[in-house]
């Protein structure tokens, strides 16, 4: 198996007639899903996704791709194919569209819908090509063939992509429920047709490389969210994805059959099921819809809220409603559902979440007590009939974290695909598909790009890092004023601190004091060296006597 290395360089000229597979997110995290596929000089990008930030990225709204690789060849895009609507696959389309916004949006019905809604909301007008299962359609010297996936959301396509270098099947995000809400299942002919005509490299979704067997269907849900809206006894909270459609149809119908209203709560909420509903993705009972003013006019037993916030999310609705900072107050009684999988890394924020909301005498219900959620992915089992059926000639694992990657691949190696042909690539690791072998041909930048704010981009490790010590041990601030030509101290120093658990700074004013007159005695006025000077005393000192490393901030006024 070809690993990456941590030292790779920056790869050679792609060899004549060869493809270029460069993996920009979604490998090795999950989420920030983007590949780009390059033949003959021209680019076919497939998802462009966001990744949501932890608890030790402060400030973030959002992570993205990063751009660079491709920043200066924006005019070789022939388009972006998306597999589907989910925020990791489609979030950071407005972000590239800013540098280029005439790139061709590829997808399905409900996939572009969902995208133009947010393009609106970033004053973009998009140039679409509305495709469905079943289609080919060519972007440049990319022959895409369009096969239909099921997954956790509705309109899911797996890419199959031609160039005279050979064919590469993108499954996407999928599984293999057999019984879909929507009836829409995984076109497992179209992969073995494929298969039989012979893949060349498959790149297949490992989310779930680690858990054994099949998947349990969608269908299983809604007997229990039934059973759990009948026994509530107040107001029944749901939290999942705002884009989760299959689940929201699941709690309308369950909120019908036990006589509730439902309110949308949030705003992706509310224009991602418009959007559904009014494509005909999402059948909403006849007069069973309401808004928070008429809610409030209706026993408490008698509603059904569906918001966001099944993650934690910091400032989703349900978190707000978990710190009794939402306009909607969790009373005793009511029933929260968390009604999504937990995404790794979250659990914290999620347990803060529940304890929060238990707190304030609500019931939560979530994957770990009730069956109120299954997996959009393919667990081990269908790994596996992907891989017997299709047969391919490379694997390239995609979609999960090192060990989901690392997991699919030994699975691959199970069913025969030889070890010198499975690629375990991370982001910016780059894949040439030349003469039939997949290899590892060098790496390139492929970093986080924060969103913080309207800034995109300019926020850095450092301040981050900078961040994570204001929220850990707060600052000191410290003023002195000296003799702009002598460097002698005139005023100060004038010590303020926040956060640092620290009251008084009597003991190290004299020590402040000494060093500034030892600097001006040697002659130092430069103003950055007399700060370094502050910093380092002043910082000595806080450690010594506190244990803490508070950030110093050293002011220097010359007069």
């Amino acid at each position: 198996m070809s690993h990456p290395h941590p030292d790779l360089a920056p790869p050679p000229a792609l060899p004549e007639g060869g493809l270029r597979i460069v993996p920009l997110g979604g490998l090795g995290e999950i989420g920030r899903n983007m590949t780009v596929f390059e033949f003959g000089g021209r680019l076919l990008i497939v998802d462009c996704g966001v990744l949501f930030p932890e608890s030790e990225q402060p400030g973030v709204d959002l992570i993205l791709p990063d751009f660079d690789y491709i920043r200066d060849r924006l005019d070789d895009v022939e388009a972006i194919v998306l597999t589907h609507g989910h925020e990791d696959h489609i979030g950071g389309v407005p972000y590239l569209l800013r540098e280029r916004s005439d790139i061709p949006l590829v997808g399905s019905r409900l996939t572009l819908a969902l995208l133009e809604a947010k393009l609106t909301e970033h004053r973009i007008k998009p140039t679409t090509v509305q495709i469905r299962e079943g289609e080919t359609r060519s972007f440049g010297p990319f022959s895409c063939e369009f096969l239909a996936v099921n997954h956790s959301i509705p309109d899911a396509l797996a890419v199959a992509i031609r160039t005279p270098a050979g064919l590469v099947l993108t499954t996407g995000d999928f599984k293999m429920d057999q019984l879909p809400l929507d009836g829409r299942l995984t076109d497992l002919g179209g992969f073995a047709r494929l298969g039989a005509e012979g893949i060349d490299l498959l790149l297949s979704d490992s989310t779930n490389a680690e858990v054994p067997g099949f998947v349990t269907s969608e269908r299983d849900i809604g007997v229990v969210l039934g059973d759990v809206l009948r026994i509530a006894s107040k107001r029944a909270i749901v939290a999942c994805f705002a884009s989760h459609v299959h689940r929201v149809q699941q709690v309308l119908d369950a909120a019908h059959e036990n006589g509730r209203k439902v309110c949308f709560v949030g705003r992706s909420m509310v224009r991602n099921m418009g959007v559904a509903r009014d494509l005909g993705y999402l059948r909403v009972p006849a007069g069973i819809l309401v808004d928070q003013k008429e809610m409030d006019d209706l026993p408490a037993e008698k509603i059904v809220l569906i918001c966001t916030g099944s993650q934690g999310e910091p400032m989703s609705a349900l978190s707000r409603m978990a710190n009794r900072d939402h306009q909607i107050r969790i009373e005793q009684g009511d029933t929260v559902i968390l009604a999504s999988s937990l995404i790794p890394g979250n659990e914290t924020a999620v347990n803060r979440v529940i304890n929060g909301l238990t707190r304030w005498g609500a019931r939560v219900v979530h994957k770990g007590n009730a069956l109120v959620h299954v997996s959009g992915h393919a667990p081990a089992g269908e790994l596996l009939y992907v891989l017997n059926m299709t047969r391919p000639g490379n694997f390239m694992p995609v979609h999960g974290e090192w060990r989901h990657l690392s997991a699919h691949a030994r699975l691959a190696a199970l069913t025969g695909v030889p070890d010198e042909n499975i690629v375990i690539a991370e982001d910016g690791v780059v894949v040439d598909l030349v003469d039939g072998q997949a290899t590892i041909a060098g790496a390139v930048r492929a970093g986080y790009v924060y969103v913080d704010g309207l800034s995109v981009g300019e926020i850095t490790e450092t301040s981050l890092k900078d961040r994570r010590i204001l929220g850990d041990e707060g600052f000191v601030s410290v003023v002195v004023v000296i003799d702009s030509s002598s460097g002698k101290l005139l005023g100060g120093p004038e010590i303020h601190a926040r956060g640092a658990g620290i009251e008084s700074f009597e003991a190290v004013i004299p020590r402040l004091e000494e060093v500034l007159e030892t600097a001006a005695a040697e002659g130092i006025n430069d103003i950055h060296q007399l700060r370094q000077v502050v910093r380092r005393t002043a910082g000595r000192w806080v450690n010594e006597s506190f244990g803490r490393r508070p950030m110093i901030i050293p002011v220097i006024v010359e007069v």
